[in-house]
């Protein structure tokens, strides 16, 4: 407790408890640094509390239900398969629950201090943090700001009631009959899978021509079959233009091909994108912290704004809105104020999406390769010709990497199927350590896995596949 205007002496000062936050708190903590975190929520952020680890036990829920339902194949079946809802939520809150109290924990371990509120800059060395009990004065050398992001809120459809961001709809006490989500970027993809499989008729509107965009088209397809499959609607090339609601659902008018339809479900989920939290009571423009104008802070390779010892991470600066990327630049951030020369280096930022099949990317598409002038050779293994994916009864995916032809240096991978998000972790490292095809080639990978599909990957590029037919000189 701080008497009067007297300020308290700490060496970092760090705003925002996420995957960004936590991470540069702990490392600089490690580095020997004296450090204070500060959050208004509980520690983790939106991806322990909000986002990534209740929607990733939601889908797994998801999964395991569906699983139960078409175990045909396998000879295994079973009648009258229910879902208790309320005790998902419970499964999805105790894994929440159990993250953040180890996230917590560290933070204790590690000897940083926790303040639960929130934080306003006094000036550029000088911050106030303050709750409903106490508002002590911070000096502090460095700073780490964190502050993440929220859902982008379209003025046609405001949240409350039966429309919806995600995080209301990860907390929805029982399964919708009926869901229409607007936006089908990953998180409306995941979501609206995810619900599609637990029963709802789910619809989803899309302004662009296809959902996933950014993700390569031929892993998009074998999405888009599978949300068929579901009886998933997806409009795509429409525009959401308003929406009306009852106490028992609301209805959304969009237009497609120059004509005006309407959809009515029991809820509505918009998904159009997160907004970095650089507004508010904060103050970085009081300060003087430059920021571009879609409100993202500026920052060079370590991280610095444009006061030097003053860092921003995460959400808040440009380039994809991922926890992992947060907690890369969040190490990075704490490594430069304890003088070490580590800067940020993006070539190699895996982006998953845990749709069915899983979507996974690393490094250069084809196209993005041909455009830094690459001469560019591609191969693709399909998950059919490999001996687990098909014991799985998962046949339907593929590996596909990008190389440079001559030298034979992988640029990128693009694995659409079962475990994508952990397979893809095989080639960030080979991007990152230079790894050429052979060096994938050569190494190897324990049978029967799927990790086997990326070496006969490589094998299928060098011409020289076991698994697979080569190809025609």
């Amino acid at each position: 407790m701080v008497v009067g205007d007297a300020s308290l002496d700490i060496d970092t000062l760090v705003i925002g408890a996420g995957p960004g936050g936590y991470v540069a708190a702990i490392r600089a903590a490690q580095l020997g640094q004296k450090v204070l975190i500060v959050d208004k929520s509980t520690v983790g952020g939106v991806c322990l509390n909000r986002g990534c680890i209740p929607s990733k036990a939601l889908i797994a829920a998801a999964h395991q239900y569906e699983s139960a339902q078409h175990g045909a194949a396998f000879g295994v079946t079973a009648e009258n398969v229910k879902v208790d809802f309320g005790k998902t939520q419970e499964f999805k809150n105790s894994v929440v629950k159990k993250l953040t109290g180890g996230v917590a924990g560290l933070l204790k371990g590690n000897k940083v201090e926790v303040f639960n509120g929130e934080c306003m800059f006094i000036s550029e060395n000088e911050a106030r943090v303050f709750n409903d009990h106490e508002s002590p004065r911070y000096r502090f050398k460095n700073c780490i700001i964190a502050t993440g992001s929220r859902p982008i809120e379209l003025k046609p459809f405001p949240f409350g009631g039966r429309i919806m961001s995600s995080t209301e709809a990860l907390d929805l006490p029982e399964i919708p009959k009926s869901l229409i989500v607007i936006g089908g970027g990953y998180i409306g993809a995941e979501l609206g899978q995810m619900f599609s499989k637990f029963g709802s008729k789910v619809t989803i509107i899309e302004g662009l021509e296809s959902v996933l965009n950014g993700f390569d088209p031929d892993m998009t397809k074998l999405v888009v079959k599978n949300m068929n499959k579901t009886g998933i609607e997806i409009i795509t090339s429409a525009k959401a233009e308003s929406a009306t609601q009852t106490d028992k659902d609301v209805t959304v008018k969009y237009s497609v091909g120059g004509e005006t339809k309407e959809v009515t479900a029991d809820y509505l989920l918009v998904t159009v994108g997160r907004r970095p939290n650089t507004d508010g009571e904060l103050g970085l423009d009081l300060v003087g912290i430059e920021m571009d104008e879609r409100g993202f802070v500026k920052v060079d390779h370590q991280g610095r704004t444009n006061f030097p010892h003053i860092f921003a991470i995460g959400d808040i600066v440009a380039g994809l809105a991922l926890a992992h990327k947060a907690s890369y630049e969040a190490k990075v951030a704490a490594e430069a104020i304890a003088g070490h020369p580590s800067v940020v280096d993006y070539k190699c930022i895996p982006a998953v999406a845990f749709t069915d099949p899983e979507c996974a990317s690393v490094g250069y598409t084809e196209k993005e390769a041909k455009d830094k002038g690459y001469k560019v050779a591609v191969s693709k293994f399909p998950f059919a010709g490999n001996g687990r994916a098909l014991s799985l009864n998962s046949p339907d995916g593929f590996v596909k990497l990008i190389s440079e032809e001559g030298t034979d240096l992988v640029l990128g991978c693009h694995i659409a199927g079962l475990e994508a998000s952990n397979l893809i972790s095989e080639l960030s490292l080979a991007i990152e350590m230079g790894a050429t095809l052979e060096d994938i080639a050569l190494t190897i990978h324990a049978h029967p896995t799927l990790g086997e599909i990326v070496m006969e990957t490589a094998e299928l590029a060098l011409g020289n596949p076991i698994h697979m037919m080569a190809p025609r000189k």
